[in-house]
């Protein structure tokens, strides 16, 4: 990990950390299942949940001709749903904006997340946004960070990510960037805690204080 580095950027993750999308992530998931013709249900896409969908699919056992219809069938599917914000969410990003700049990296696409945006009138907090179509690669791979930082202009040790997947902290530390990760909910918190994040929280809601305590204070690591 970097040493201490005077904090000016908070990026975060999108789905799961911010915005309460895992049960309309999940019944997408299902109904493009069953259109498909697999027999999967809650209990396989839990065992197998990834922020990276191919790793569903071909946990799924889903041929790679076949992804593109899948993706399809997802985005209708999710359309019909409608997620709402995470408790506290709008809070701590409305106190957090008063000394950061925001950025978003998220896996989600750009025509959904920026849509997401707009409805909940956040646009104009995130200074960038990276999405999956952004980078060739994604995460758990270190470019989706590392795209942001560039156009951000600023080092890593400027930065800290917030996510609540296993992948997210795997990004981040492949990237040598601090990390705090939240458990939302994904049905990942075993992975997440075995992920060893610099700060685990219970809730969005813990991160004003954390950096409050810890980052602004210039510790090193986070409890």
């Amino acid at each position: 990990m970097p040493g201490p580095s005077p904090l000016r950027i908070v990026l975060f993750d999108w789905d799961g950390t911010l915005l309460d999308s895992y049960h309309a992530d999940a019944q997408a998931y299902l109904r493009m299942f069953e259109a498909m013709g697999i027999r999967w249900g809650m209990a396989e896409l839990e065992r197998h949940y990834s922020p990276d969908w191919y790793r569903v699919y071909r946990a799924a056992r889903l041929p790679c001709s076949r992804w593109k219809q899948a993706d399809r069938l997802w985005r209708s599917f999710y359309r019909q749903q409608n997620p709402a914000l995470l408790p506290g969410a709008r809070a701590v990003l409305r106190e957090l904006s008063q000394r950061y700049t925001f950025d978003l990296v998220t896996s989600g696409n750009r025509a959904r997340v920026t849509r997401q945006l707009r409805q909940f009138r956040l646009t104009s907090l995130f200074a960038v946004c990276v999405c999956s179509e952004d980078t060739s690669r994604h995460k758990p791979h270190p470019a989706p960070l590392f795209e942001a930082v560039r156009r951000l202009r600023l080092g890593l040790a400027e930065c800290i990510f917030v996510g609540d997947a296993p992948e997210d902290v795997e990004m981040a530390r492949r990237a040598a960037m601090r990390v705090v990760a939240v458990l939302g909910p994904l049905p990942t918190h075993d992975r997440l805690h075995a992920a060893r994040p610099d700060a685990l929280l219970a809730s969005i809601t813990g991160l004003p204080r954390l950096l409050r305590l810890n980052v602004e204070s210039g510790k090193k690591r986070m409890p």
